[in-house]
């Protein structure tokens, strides 16, 4: 399953467990979502902005959207915990991307991302913020 696909399940999962009244939003969860999708606006714009960047640069934002929902998982608990936790994990990835090549040696199993992967995983960001910014609303 691909990262989009994953975050769409992510997704889906979190609207049904809203509707359902399973998941009751706190006042710190929404305030953490808000920063949570802030910061990864931060590091991901638009295709159009993305696209345009050395690759090097576009797995550096996307390396620090993991930074980012590290540390808002590191700072809640309950159901956005295992939501930011899913999430992680479907951009984990990523974690095995490099963009310069190596001269000699081993690569410690990193590899090249192909401009689709970079695209998709661009993507997979981008529907987390949107989601963010739901569990964030009232």
């Amino acid at each position: 399953m691909d990262m989009r696909r994953i975050v769409a399940v992510l997704a889906e999962e979190a609207e049904q467990q809203v509707q359902d009244q399973i998941w009751h939003r706190t006042p710190s969860d929404r305030a953490l979502a808000l920063e949570t999708e802030a910061g990864l606006r931060n590091v991901v714009g638009p295709p159009e902005v993305q696209e345009a960047l050395p690759q090097i640069d576009r797995l550096e934002h996307l390396r620090e959207t993991l930074a980012v929902l590290a540390i808002s998982l590191a700072r809640t608990h309950g159901r956005l915990a295992w939501f930011l936790s899913g999430a992680i994990n479907a951009l984990e990835p990523i974690l095995r991307w490099r963009a310069m090549p190596a001269d000699r040696g081993g690569t410690f199993g990193t590899v090249f991302a192909s401009p689709e992967e970079y695209a998709e995983a661009e993507q997979a960001v981008r529907r987390l913020q949107d989601i963010l910014a739901w569990i964030a609303a009232e």
